[in-house]
């Protein structure tokens, strides 16, 4: 395993644990997360059912992309519906003027782009024990470039 390999792991862990913990709290106090979201946009904009939907809907996203991005399971799929749920909460954000949170989700979503870029490098990963198996011809060159063929 290269360098790349292991800086890629430890960029990737720590913001599936942010996902997976931010679904995890909210998934065990639904209701009451749902109900302080629909009550902070209750002057925006947005339709309070939307609003309701969109807060019994996020948790379980956050948990689910969570898991896949410490599994490294799915990896660019996951790491473009965390990009979309960022873009959901930037724009919610804006809303209501919560610019400190845009600054943050912006930062995630920063992340998430070159988390994406650098996928290539995700080999201690489910995707990456697959990948051989699945591209036998990438594997090939792995292995011409890695100087072992």
């Amino acid at each position: 395993m290269k360098k790349e390999h292991y800086t890629y792991l430890l960029a990737r862990l720590p913001i599936g644990l942010s996902f997976f913990g931010h679904g995890l709290v909210r998934l065990t106090k639904l209701e009451a997360f749902s109900s302080g979201m629909v009550n902070q946009f209750s002057k925006s904009l947005l339709p309070q059912g939307m609003v309701s939907q969109f807060s019994h809907l996020l948790p379980f996203l956050e948990f689910i992309t969570g898991i896949l991005l410490l599994l490294g399971l799915f990896t660019r799929f996951t790491l473009v519906l965390g990009a979309i749920i960022m873009l959901a909460l930037i724009f919610g954000s804006s809303l209501i003027e919560e610019w400190q949170a845009v600054f943050t989700q912006l930062i995630y979503g920063a992340y998430l782009a070159l988390l994406y870029n650098f996928t290539n490098y995700n080999r201690i990963s489910i995707d990456g024990l697959m990948k051989p198996r699945l591209d036998p011809k990438r594997r090939e060159n792995d292995l011409r470039w890695s100087g072992l063929r």
